[in-house]
């Protein structure tokens, strides 16, 4: 508590302590938990899309590429 005191002025950090410090904890968190949920559905979709594709290939419009052979 002590380097508190030492960082910020008393207004500011009585009411930080007093009512306002579990704010910006919160606010961190929400954006944490839609983040996390913004790339595990974009992820999920990548797979599903995947799944799909190989579930429906058509091997006759594949091209007979190979890597290396000119």
């Amino acid at each position: 508590m002590q380097t508190l005191s030492l960082l910020a002025c008393s207004t500011c950090r009585v009411s930080m302590i007093e009512g306002g410090g579990d704010a910006a904890g919160w606010s961190i968190f929400f954006l944490l938990v839609v983040i996390v949920a913004m790339l595990s559905g974009i992820a999920f979709f990548m797979f599903r899309i995947a799944k799909r594709e190989r579930e429906h290939f058509d091997p006759t419009l594949s091209d007979n590429y190979a890597p290396g052979n000119h």
